[in-house]
């Protein structure tokens, strides 16, 4: 089978979720099977018409008008559409000081696209990761596992996504770690882990992120 092309986006523009260290780490989880281009312009949301899919890392998820109509239609006409950790971060913005500043509503479009939003999270540290619902195939061949990372407490559409895993941690609530859903003619996940350079060098997770990726282009 040939490989599937993937534009991977992400930023600088704070010093945690630095693309040029974590951009690699995303990269290489998604394995052979993928072509990665690896951006940090958002421009190059606007021809999408080489790719397969989409994997987004972005914190600040502001886009332009015509950047962000791109990238929902290329996911309406059936492209794939993969978020990975801050993804789900569709609030936060930069405050132009190096800083970090909030909208007072997640981004609608991307909600709606997304599924949901990231809420907040406690300390990075290891939890268990639980597959809830193994006939799919984002699942397929993943087992249970440990993983130190930043357990994002999320809120999600629970009518609209089909939760695959949920976190096992002993302070939090059973989050939800993987969804999916259909968007037009194209498809969606949202993995939550991906802060931590192990958490992406995890098997079990790289496994997920494979099977997504093949998953969400249709392959």
């Amino acid at each position: 089978m040939s490989q599937l092309t993937a534009l991977v986006i992400g930023e600088r523009t704070f010093p945690f979720h630095s693309f040029d260290e974590m951009g690699p780490h995303v990269e290489a989880a998604l394995g052979d099977g993928v072509d990665a281009t690896l951006t940090e312009d958002r421009d190059d949301l606007l021809d999408l018409s080489g790719y397969d899919l989409v994997v987004d890392y972005l914190t600040d998820s502001t886009l332009t008008d015509d950047q962000q109509a791109s990238l929902l239609s290329f996911v309406e006409d059936g492209g794939g559409y993969l978020g990975v950790h801050c993804a789900s971060d569709i609030t936060s913005t930069h405050d132009g000081e190096g800083g970090i500043d909030a909208r007072d509503e997640p981004i609608p479009e991307l909600h709606d696209l997304i599924g949901g939003y990231f809420l907040t999270h406690p300390e990075q540290s290891t939890f268990d990761v639980t597959v809830v619902d193994d006939d799919h195939p984002v699942t397929a061949g993943v087992s249970d596992f440990s993983v130190f990372d930043e357990p994002y407490q999320v809120d999600y559409d629970a009518d609209r996504v089909r939760v695959l895993a949920r976190m096992d941690h002993p302070d939090l609530e059973d989050y939800p770690v993987v969804w999916v859903r259909d968007h037009g003619a194209g498809r969606v996940c949202y993995a939550s882990l991906g802060h931590t350079e192990e958490s992406l060098e995890n098997p079990q997770y790289r496994r997920i992120l494979q099977n997504a990726a093949g998953w969400v282009a249709g392959a």
